[in-house]
């Protein structure tokens, strides 16, 4: 088994001695850096860094870490959060009556892909159901009409927090979540869908996009904010068409790059490597 190793993310004003003073704070407890990336904004001056060392040998019980490590936060006025690698993410997965990405990230968690249990998986549809139970996972049907959606998304989050949920994958879940539930997991629900939008909104991008003669279509994953689609985005990535697909060729190829986008989405945060930042995120592949 694979020793333990600590991530910490964290950003501030640009200044001078950040690198030399966290990379010595590690090396001052015994600490072994594995990993370590940074970025600084060219306008606004702000510092991103991600850091990795080894537990083993580190002389600082990983529960002391944070309060070791505030002074050092304090001088540079950082925005930090500490992780383990040790720890076992515990995701949610939405979906409606869409199966790819559902199944996609089904069979990466099986394979050891992405790093997570899936306690949960919630939709406004049953039509999913018999696949996830053939996975062994626990299936919550909440229909939702305009209506019940109040009182649905309140047994929904308190669904999360019995499993105890750090994130939630929208995997093509075809309901617009309200404020107040995006509030509760800010920056921890992802999104996916083809980047047409706006320029091909509505109800048939592909339709719009073939009329057109696109020769490139797309796929977007992003933190959920209240505004729709409008979130941080994660990963982007754009595939050829020609003059030869059809409308359903640009839709196979359209659901092979969502399944791609969304599970490097998912896989990025949960390997903490992604520090949001305003309405942008910066993300240490």
């Amino acid at each position: 088994m694979k020793q333990a190793n600590a991530i910490l993310l964290l950003s501030c004003p640009d200044q001078r001695g950040i690198v030399a003073s966290v990379s010595n704070f590690i090396f001052q407890h015994n600490g072994n850096i594995v990993h370590a990336a940074q970025h600084t904004t060219q306008t606004s001056k702000i510092f991103f860094m991600r850091i990795e060392w080894e537990l083993d040998g580190f002389d600082i019980p990983r529960e002391e870490i944070g309060k070791a490590f505030m002074p050092l936060a304090g001088r540079f006025n950082m925005t930090w959060n500490l992780h383990f690698t040790d720890y076992t993410p515990r995701v949610a997965l939405f979906v409606s009556r869409h199966v790819y990405c559902f199944h996609d990230l089904i069979l990466r968690q099986t394979m050891g892909d992405i790093h997570c249990e899936i306690p949960v998986v919630i939709s406004n549809h049953r039509d999913l159901k018999p696949l996830a139970e053939h996975f062994g996972l626990n299936y919550r049907y909440y229909p939702i009409n305009p209506e019940n959606k109040g009182e649905q998304e309140a047994e929904e989050i308190a669904e999360l927090k019995r499993h105890k949920v750090d994130l939630i994958v929208l995997a093509r879940y075809m309901q617009v979540l309200t404020g107040d539930f995006v509030n509760l997991y800010r920056n921890r629900i992802i999104n996916i869908h083809h980047s047409f939008l706006p320029a091909f909104a509505g109800g048939k991008p592909y339709e719009q996009a073939y009329d057109r003669g696109v020769k490139i279509i797309g796929a977007t994953s992003h933190y959920v904010t209240e505004s729709l689609d409008d979130g941080p985005i994660i990963v982007q990535d754009v595939i050829k068409i020609s003059h030869r697909d059809s409308v359903e060729d640009m839709k196979m190829k359209g659901k092979d790059l969502e399944r791609v986008v969304l599970a490097k989405a998912v896989k990025f945060h949960l390997e903490h490597r992604v520090i949001v930042h305003g309405s942008k995120t910066i993300v240490f592949e």
